[in-house]
């Protein structure tokens, strides 16, 4: 079976970068990228585009939904790093 290389849009190789630059371990990025596929799941679009009111009811939604304590912790943590740290939204 043949792969080919998937597209990382700029948004997330924005992010990607944020968080080498800074060194962040391995588990951490993957930890961050998932808080980020969440929240885009959720929204049904990019997750740049999210209000504080998208948050709180992202939020809200993965506590009905059963999310643990360190799922709910890991997930505000990757988003707080992608709202405070990538502000430009990928040159947008």
């Amino acid at each position: 079976m043949t792969q080919t290389p998937q597209t990382i849009s700029p948004l997330r190789q924005r992010m990607i970068d944020d968080m080498r630059s800074r060194k962040f371990a391995p588990k951490t990025q993957t930890l961050n990228i998932r808080a980020m596929n969440r929240l885009a799941g959720y929204l049904g679009r990019l997750p740049d585009s999210a209000t504080v009111e998208d948050l709180r009811r992202c939020q809200l939604y993965l506590v009905d939904h059963g999310a643990s304590p360190i799922t709910l912790n890991a997930t505000i943590a990757g988003l707080k790093f992608f709202f405070e740290v990538t502000p430009d939204r990928a040159g947008r």
